[in-house]
């Protein structure tokens, strides 16, 4: 939708809903100025047949589930007081993490018009079904790459079920592997997909930092330990940090310890010290390594990134777009060996992007090294892939999971709408054959009574003239043999 002056219809609000734990009644309230403005937006009239859903994610999931179950309870029971909203108990939910890579996906790809099977597409792959005896061919889907600040998902369509061959993939594949059917029919097969989706929590750029940090202060004060040396423990001896630009100074407090760094600028050696956080580190189970992903047909596939992927190539870099690992490796090493003083002139100079600030000035040779080794040693993209672009747009819109949940809740319902349309039109389209057919029928009846009538008229006049004759003949015999006789005569 789009407003009168042509602007997108959308109204967002922070912070998220589960900012009402401790008053689960604030929840509706919270939510009002939502909902007015999308009643304000849908006439009137098509309240009572227009579905809310009320989706919570990340921030809700991390409520226990007694908090969560008073959040939901509050909006199914005070939201329809207020609003004529198709809105039932079963649209009010916390989704999982799965369920919002998937929904991501979803919007991506519609955009994108990927799954639009009829028009004829240069890139394509070929699909096994279910029962893995059907396939068929049709546009190649993209996958996706979000890294925030605290985790980092990764979702892409797995065209060959043949892929999953061990037992232990296969248990590993039942969590991951999401299949759904985007058709208006649940026996429409054609459009069935099946989806590797994974969170992996810690592995977001400021998370990543975190971790690093910590593991730079332990290692720091145990090698101090071992060789009886003062490194990092006062600002005349800093650690020299190679993930920072050089001359930067920071600070890092974990824990009742301190650290003083120094940046070094060297990018190529930030990224093997990164290297190691792929694995999971504070006996978190999270590996990047480790954890089974679903095998990706790099000759014929294509991804799009977003959040910290776009932001680490376009902000500073200027690279966002189309994705190369050596001239995104080469201006990054350019980057981080610049001194701090330098990027801030470059920065008050105006040569970097608006989005920019001094916290990415400040960890953008950081996150760009994790960035190319989460790409590239944990997810085995290869160095020459060419199908991967940096995005924060599509086609001039934002796409968010909403836009994908919204196509996948309400995808059975454009049938029913189709169905009631097409009853409709053919008994409109009958009414009006009837019509004329009826007018047909009445005009030949008329035609028909008219020609008996006329036929009947014509049989009285025939049968009449008929009856004329047979009167007029006796008299002409009669003419013929009464002759008169004489006088005296006997006849």
């Amino acid at each position: 939708m789009r407003d009168r002056n042509s602007r997108p219809v959308v109204k967002k609000i922070k912070p998220g809903i589960s900012v009402t734990a401790a008053a689960p009644e604030q929840a509706t309230p919270y939510l009002r100025p939502l909902l007015r403005f999308a009643a304000a937006h849908v006439p009137a009239r098509k309240h009572k047949e227009t579905p809310l859903y009320i989706l919570c994610t990340a921030g809700m999931r991390l409520l226990p589930e007694r908090q969560q179950a008073a959040i939901l309870y509050d909006l199914v029971t005070n939201v329809p007081l207020e609003f004529d909203f198709l809105f039932s108990k079963s649209h009010a939910e916390v989704i999982s993490g799965k369920q919002e890579g998937v929904y991501s996906w979803i919007g991506i790809n519609f955009v994108l018009g990927r799954f639009d099977h009829e028009d004829e597409e240069d890139a394509v792959v070929t699909v096994a079904l279910g029962d893995q005896r059907k396939s068929l061919v049709r546009k190649r889907t993209v996958g996706i790459l979000d890294m925030g600040g605290a985790s980092l998902q990764i979702a892409y369509e797995v065209p060959d079920s043949g892929a999953i061959s061990s037992p232990q993939q296969d248990e590993a594949a039942k969590s991951l592997l999401a299949e759904f059917n985007l058709g208006c029919d649940v026996q429409h097969t054609g459009h069935m997909y099946r989806v590797y989706v994974n969170t992996f929590l810690g592995f977001g750029g400021n998370f990543a930092r975190q971790r690093y940090e910590e593991q730079v202060l332990n290692q720091t004060y145990v090698h101090n330990r071992l060789h009886s040396q003062q490194i990092g423990l006062s600002p005349n001896m800093p650690f020299l940090d190679p993930c920072l630009p050089v001359g930067l100074e920071d600070t890092v407090v974990r824990g009742g310890k301190t650290l003083y760094m120094r940046g070094q600028g060297d990018w190529q050696t930030c990224a093997k010290l990164l290297q190691p956080l792929l694995a999971g580190s504070n006996g978190s189970h999270a590996s990047l390594v480790e954890t089974y992903k679903a095998p990706i047909d790099f000759s014929n596939s294509e991804f799009y990134g977003f959040s910290e992927f776009f932001y680490c190539t376009e902000d500073v870099l200027r690279l966002g777009g189309q994705y190369s690992a050596p001239t995104f490796t080469s201006a990054a090493q350019e980057y981080c060996s610049q001194r701090w003083e330098v990027l801030m002139q470059r920065f008050r100079g105006g040569l970097y992007s608006a989005h920019a600030d001094q916290h990415r000035l400040k960890y953008q040779c950081f996150k760009s090294a994790w960035m190319y080794q989460v790409l590239h040693e944990g997810f085995q993209f290869p160095l020459d892939y060419p199908s991967l672009r940096t995005a924060q747009l599509v086609y001039d819109r934002e796409v968010q999971w909403t836009l994908g949940a919204i196509l996948y809740k309400t995808r059975f319902l454009p049938l029913r709408d189709l169905r009631q349309e097409s009853i409709r039109q053919a008994h409109a389209s009958w009414l009006r054959l009837s019509f004329v057919y009826n007018h047909y029928l009445f005009f030949a009846c008329i035609l028909v009574v008219a020609l008996a009538i006329i036929l009947y008229l014509l049989r009285l006049r025939r049968i009449h003239r008929r009856q004329l004759r047979s009167a007029q003949h006796p008299l002409l015999w009669l003419d013929k043999v009464v002759v008169p006789l004489g006088q005296g005569s006997v006849p």
